[in-house]
């Protein structure tokens, strides 16, 4: 089978590594795909944009294309699979109406409220006086949310008064987000553990993931600005046997009925980021339409099943019949970015040390790189993604920290504590 893989950052990567691992795939073409893809077996490039629907679908109906997977969401907010689907191809991914649930925050607290799916209470604003005036009456802390896709970068989890205040204005006032930001969404602060909850959807059945827990906020401690994620890892620990039983029944499977509900039935990677309190309750903190960044890395290297066989199934509606396996290994991913972001990525810097650290039982994803000469250099905020699999959290953590330690670029930045919940836990376990 000829596979089309759109996207071209660290989570298409990671899709198309295990995807030339199935003995069905015959060819990946990644669109636009990256450096580190083009290394893969089976895997070439093809320069197209993602948002380029003509293109893209000119490509894989004259190249035989059997599945064309989606990795990032603002094609498939555009309308990329109803585009594939009116021309008759097969498309994993859900269609611009069911994506809203990512492309606007303020349609995803309506949804949320009107079918009952636990969450943070919450305020829609596009009145910059009205939305200080809110802030006024509820304090701090309090979350800031830009209502559009703002690459990861949208939330602000403001600790005081006046942080909330300069969030608002920016996004209102000086349009920092432009139209994405025309919008806010204000909510309360919830407390607790955060957690990645990803399943599979056919539209009506969903095969739950493995578990992961990532990182957002920029450095150790999780404090500073909010990222598209620094790391994560698979599993998480927060969630027990009984608190996957209690996300499944009482947030993901109202999602996807309220979806066949609303007439926009859900097909392709639904993520849900939740926040589990001191009750072990689940509230969802935000949804997304695709698998996430960089909770992909570290999934992948855990799941033992075909990955193009659950795709497949997933396009065709038979998700009730499978099953997936996943080692019982755990994994992680620590993401090197350049180091000014968020606020601005890194260009142009040579990058050493990849074969030497892929010596050490890691795998390393490329998200933003580029070949200048024969050099390979940084082209983006997040650059690489250095990700191991361990006997437990805190042996796959201690490889992919050496690994880390040996890939080099001028300005380089990455946490030393990805994983850290995990990690004391089990310390606690073994006392």
């Amino acid at each position: 089978m000829h596979i089309l893989l759109i996207g071209n950052g660290g989570r298409e990567h990671a899709l198309a590594w295990k995807l030339a691992q199935s003995t069905k795939v015959s060819k990946i073409t990644a669109a636009p795909g990256n450096i580190g893809m083009s290394q893969e077996p089976k895997v070439s490039v093809e320069p197209i944009a993602v948002t380029d629907f003509t293109a893209l679908s000119d490509f894989a109906l004259a190249n035989a294309v059997a599945l064309t997977i989606v990795g990032p969401e603002v094609p498939l907010v555009q309308g990329l699979a109803d585009h594939f689907d009116k021309l008759g191809l097969k498309v994993l991914g859900p269609k611009a109406a069911a994506a809203q649930l990512e492309g606007s925050k303020a349609y995803a607290k309506e949804f949320m409220q009107r079918h009952g799916i636990p969450t943070a209470t919450s305020a829609i604003f596009t009145d910059k006086n009205k939305a200080l005036a809110y802030l006024n009456e509820k304090g701090a802390p309090i979350v800031i949310k830009a209502d559009g896709l703002a690459a990861g970068k949208g939330v602000v989890v403001a600790q005081t008064l006046d942080e909330a205040k300069q969030a608002v204005n920016a996004m209102l006032d000086e349009a920092l987000f432009g139209e994405a930001g025309a919008t806010v969404v204000i909510e309360e602060f919830m407390q607790g553990e955060e957690a990645s909850f990803i399943a599979l959807v056919d539209g009506v059945h969903c095969l739950p993931f493995a578990t992961s827990q990532d990182h957002k906020a920029r450095n150790e401690g999780d404090t500073g600005p909010n990222t598209g994620g620094m790391g994560a890892y698979s599993p998480a620990p927060v969630v027990t046997d009984a608190v996957q039983k209690h996300i499944m029944t009482d947030i993901v499977e109202p999602t996807v009925s309220g979806l066949i509900k609303d007439g926009t039935p859900f097909v392709g990677f639904l993520y849900v980021g939740l926040m589990i309190d001191k009750n072990n309750q689940a509230r969802v903190v935000e949804y997304n339409v695709r698998l996430g960044d960089p909770e992909t890395q570290p999934l992948l290297m855990r799941l033992d099943s075909d990955l193009l066989d659950l795709c497949e199934a997933a396009v065709n509606g038979t998700l009730a019949n499978t099953e997936a396996q996943w080692k019982t290994d755990s994994a992680i991913g620590i993401v090197l970015a350049g180091g000014d972001y968020p606020a601005k990525g890194s260009n142009g810097e040579a990058i050493t040390g990849i074969e030497q650290a892929e010596k050490t039982a890691c795998k390393i994803f490329h998200a933003g790189t580029a070949m200048k000469a024969d050099t390979l250099v940084t082209q983006g905020g997040r650059v690489l993604c250095v990700t191991a699999l361990g006997s437990d959290i805190s042996n796959a953590k201690d490889i992919a920290d050496a690994a880390a330690d040996i890939v080099d670029f001028n300005n380089k930045h990455y946490r030393k504590d990805i994983g850290y919940r995990a990690v004391n836990r089990l310390d606690q376990d073994q006392v």
